[in-house]
């Protein structure tokens, strides 16, 4: 079974779509999505709808992003909605058929809502690694980890944690497309919704995949 690490998709559902078929994704694989599924990108409504379909089959772990917190927010405290929008909120409620005014959240299926409510995890560990959305003090067991860090906090130049694992995340746009290996943490956010690339990292071999919003593909090893 290979454990399958997955950056930020922010609406690029072909993308998704073209790296799931490239990789490709096998029922025994442990896919783990490290967050930011919505905004910015074209199409958040079939992303969350493959997503959660893919949940329900099993072996699937959905990180909680900075960017399904804007949205939530932006349900239950309206005097947010107008930030969620101007960071990519508009493209979120577009690709659901309504706009920022009165009543669109009940544009969203309460599917939708469930799975970002309930669904999406602060952050996820193996015997080797661990997964968040952001960042994560060196110093600070995961349990504990305040949620500015988990994902808020860039990816910078961290430390290695105290439980030495690997680290895992996204958050950080790297404006290379590729992902940038410090050895004990890897940030994998290849800027897919800005022309560059969605990365599916296998963890424990450093192969990854990538594939773009034009459907295409290539793939190489960590260096």
């Amino acid at each position: 079974m290979r454990t399958l690490a997955i950056g930020d998709i922010h609406g690029c559902f072909r993308a998704l779509q073209t790296l799931a078929e490239f990789v490709p994704f096998r029922e025994d694989d442990q896919l783990i999505f490290l967050g930011d599924y919505v905004d910015r990108g074209p199409d958040s409504r079939a992303v969350l709808e493959w997503l959660i379909e893919r949940w329900r089959q099993g072996n699937v772990v959905t990180l909680r992003g900075n960017h399904e917190i804007m949205m939530l927010l932006a349900r239950d405290e309206p005097l947010t909605l107008r930030n969620w929008l101007m960071c990519g909120g508009d493209a979120v409620l577009s690709s659901y058929g309504t706009d920022g005014s009165y009543g669109w959240e009940q544009f969203i299926p309460d599917r939708h809502w469930e799975f970002l409510e309930n669904q999406l995890d602060a952050y996820y560990e193996t015997d080797s690694h661990f997964f968040v959305h952001a960042n994560a003090y060196a110093d600070v067991p995961l349990d504990e980890q305040p949620d500015v860090m988990l994902y808020w906090e860039p990816f910078g130049f961290p430390a290695p944690h105290e439980s030495g694992k690997v680290m895992i995340c996204g958050h950080t746009s790297q404006h290379s497309g590729l992902p940038l290996n410090h050895g004990h943490a890897v940030c994998i956010d290849t800027r897919a919704v800005i022309g560059g690339w969605l990365t599916c990292l296998d963890v424990e071999s450093g192969r990854y995949w990538q594939a773009n919003q034009l459907g295409q593909t290539r793939q190489a090893w960590l260096e």
